[in-house]
């Protein structure tokens, strides 16, 4: 990927003192917005800033949504983070990541965690990933047999699922990855449901949201049961878990059992279910474009041939990398992203009150022709700064896993899975896809309606 350039953001100007107006929710607009919301997000999303610009304002005056989109707006969010509270906007997300965990920390608790599992993802730690991510998608080709129908999604999420585990967490909690993740897909339903939906559920007891809880509560126990084991016996594990269990901060202190718990949890989660969203892009694009395939196979074959992949093979698969790095442009796997305001501010000579549910969209940003262009076209090449369509990118312009400092930290460790996984796939196998449509769904890990079935060709 080109490599990012300085943003200038403008700061926040108070509402009380800049005269901004006050725009409020359009009761037309706010009813055609929710019925293609439903329907189809990214759809609507594009919708809403074809019609409204770049400040879309939605909802109720009580409960005001208000977008932003485009790179100005993303700059704006990214350089201002002390204006917004993460919390209260991915509330949602907590009945599966837990109350502890990095995306729904604020303030100095998110500094404090992040800085202890921050180095868990050094560059040079997930290159020491590779091996096992090659073999475990390996081993799955291996039942791959020419003539075969299957959901190419599925079945490559469970393999990004024992690999997340195996690699973060190590063999014993990898030994039951396949159980940990039907626990946690109950939570993760959960989360894929209507917006209004998902508000009623955590508002009343049911039996819907119990089930979740108790759901994500064996995956708790188990996960305890490992850090147990690990205290009992004492001495040095080379992975994540064993890397979380003996950071410290400057005072000394450590995380906190149920920190071990959440972060662990919500690794598990993030690493398998966003990171397979955009794997099934990624199958499902190059095999809608077959010259890109081909041009993407040749390239596997002359650099890693008939051995298996390896690290040392990732840096000369340029092609390759602009295959991942254009399918997060058009496929990132947060559709938008949420903050709350702890104060009015104004922005784009709108006032925005605190309390206000502020959205901005990867997805609009990524498919805006002024900004790329062939916007809505998949185009690997792009990323190469000999072709007509390259462009720097920016953090505003260029933004799959969030920006400023809650940009996902596991964006290395996805990128380099998907990149290994598309290798092998392009070494071992021949598919076609059997149907050629594919309609997004879900706005935390943006998928493919249906997943997607493929025929094995060889």
């Amino acid at each position: 990927m080109a490599p990012d350039t300085p943003v200038r953001a403008p700061r926040p100007r108070k509402a009380r003192t800049a005269g901004g107006k006050v725009r409020g929710p359009s009761p037309s607009l706010t009813v055609r917005h929710g019925i293609g919301f439903t329907r189809n997000p990214c759809a609507s999303l594009l919708r809403l800033h074809a019609e409204a610009g770049p400040v879309a304002v939605v909802g109720t005056r009580r409960m005001p949504f208000v977008h932003l989109f485009g790179p100005d707006a993303n700059a704006f969010v990214f350089a201002n983070s002390g204006l917004f509270r993460w919390r209260e906007a991915f509330d949602l997300l907590v009945p599966v990541n837990g109350e502890t965990a990095l995306i729904v920390s604020d303030g100095a608790d998110h500094r404090r965690r992040r800085r202890l599992v921050q180095p868990a993802f050094h560059h040079r730690r997930v290159a020491g990933y590779v091996a096992r991510m090659a073999a475990n998608t390996d081993a799955a080709l291996e039942s791959w047999r020419p003539g075969r129908t299957l959901d190419a999604y599925a079945e490559l999420r469970g393999v990004i699922r024992r690999s997340t585990v195996e690699v973060l967490f190590g063999d014993r909690l990898a030994a039951d990855s396949e159980v940990i993740g039907r626990r946690l897909q109950v939570a993760l339903a959960a989360v894929d449901r209507n917006f209004v939906l998902q508000m009623v559920l955590r508002s009343v007891p049911n039996p819907y949201m119990r089930r979740v809880a108790e759901s994500r509560a064996l995956v708790t126990r188990r996960v305890d049961e490992e850090i147990e084991r690990r205290l009992r016996e004492g001495g040095e594990y080379d992975d994540v878990l064993g890397m979380l269990l003996a950071s410290r901060d400057e005072d000394g202190a450590g995380l906190t059992r149920q920190e071990l718990q959440d972060q662990v949890i919500s690794l598990i989660s993030a690493g398998y279910d966003t990171t397979s969203a955009a794997m099934a892009w990624a199958v499902h694009a190059l095999l809608a474009h077959p010259e890109a395939e081909e041009r993407a196979r040749r390239e596997v074959a002359e650099v890693v041939g008939d051995r298996p992949v390896e690290a040392a093979d990732l840096p000369a698969l340029e092609y390759l990398d602009g295959v991942v790095n254009e399918t997060l442009r058009l496929f990132p796997p947060a559709v938008l992203s949420a903050r709350v305001p702890v104060e009015d501010f104004s922005y784009g000579g709108y006032r925005v009150p605190a309390g206000a549910m502020v959205f901005y969209s990867p997805f609009v940003t990524h498919r805006m022709p002024e900004v790329w262009p062939q916007a809505g076209r998949f185009r690997p090449e792009r990323w190469d700064r000999s072709s007509a369509l390259y462009r720097p990118t920016t953090p505003a312009t260029y933004l799959p896993f969030g920006g400023g400092p809650h940009r996902c930290i596991g964006s290395t460790l996805a990128t380099v899975e998907i990149k290994t996984m598309l290798a092998c796939l392009l070494r071992r196998t021949r598919l076609s896809l059997v149907s050629p449509a594919a309609t997004p769904t879900s706005v935390t890990a943006m998928r493919p309606r249906g997943g997607v079935p493929v025929r094995v060709l060889g």
